[in-house]
């Protein structure tokens, strides 16, 4: 197996959503688009030739994140996630719903946070 992702994105849990949005357009000159799919909003920053940034809303402590997030653009999450338990990899969240899609979390062997995404439009198995 072979991560192929069409897309890395870093994402932040913030405890202050507005207060996030004010520093990154305001403070940095980084537009942030609002979506929705999450209670309240979320924010994303495509950044050229670079990782989007990502940030919730939500309960975290240090170490949570920021995490990288790999987005798979052929579909799959449940056999990549299959595979990675399989190879003794640490699967904090098992394949669960996301905004817009599917999501696992999982850990390198130092501990930090990597993740898969997909758009639920995508079949969730391959095989």
């Amino acid at each position: 197996m072979k991560l192929k992702p069409k897309n890395v994105s870093i994402v932040f849990y913030v405890s202050d959503i507005a207060r996030t949005e004010t520093f990154y357009n305001q403070t940095l000159g980084l537009q942030l688009e609002r979506q929705e799919g999450a209670e309240p909003f979320w924010l994303q920053a495509q950044i050229e030739n670079g990782p989007d940034l990502i940030f919730f809303q939500m309960e975290g402590k240090r170490g949570d994140t920021p995490a990288i997030v790999f987005d798979l653009d052929e579909g799959g999450i449940d056999d990549v996630v299959a595979e990675l338990a399989r190879q003794g990899v640490n699967i904090v969240t098992p394949v669960s719903e996301a905004p817009g899609g599917w999501s696992a979390d999982f850990l390198d062997p130092d501990g930090f946070g990597l993740g898969l995404w997909q758009a639920g439009e995508l079949p969730r198995s391959l095989k």
